[in-house]
């Protein structure tokens, strides 16, 4: 009885530091001041559209955002930028991407601000591919 609960500890105390060594702490990787990080993506569909990019359980607070169109050209009409408080940020683009552009560097309002979601409108509409990715990146 003794050896099994000896072994049942053992292995049990084994699989916790397995875990604990091959897991990633987000707050040992926190993003220093002044660097862009990556927060979320959507790949888009063909034709006109509008999509919503929802940021869930993210924790980090941002001064700036920029958007990166990949996987295809996009034009971007507008986009709503939507806070924890409530407030609501409105963005005129009414730009036309090139696969692997930026935005411009959009300033929030009021300073460092924590996203809830960016609503945006979009036209995929006469490109070949027909589908766009577009990332979110933020930096405070």
């Amino acid at each position: 009885m003794r050896r099994t609960t000896i072994l049942f500890s053992s292995i049990i105390v084994a699989v916790f530091l397995l875990t604990a060594a091959f897991t990633t702490n987000r707050v040992s990787t926190k993003n220093k001041a002044g660097d862009w990080f990556f927060l979320e993506d959507k790949k888009v569909g063909f034709g006109a559209d509008h999509d919503v990019i929802h940021f869930g359980n993210w924790k980090d607070d941002v001064r700036q955002i920029k958007l990166k169109v990949t996987d295809g050209p996009l034009k971007m009409y507008s986009m709503k930028i939507y806070f924890d408080n409530g407030s609501i940020q409105n963005v005129e683009l009414r730009n036309r991407f090139a696969q692997g552009s930026e935005s411009r560097v959009i300033d929030m309002d009021g300073g460092l601000r924590h996203l809830t979601k960016i609503e945006f409108w979009y036209e995929t509409k006469g490109f070949a591919r027909g589908r766009s990715r577009v990332a979110v990146w933020g930096k405070n």
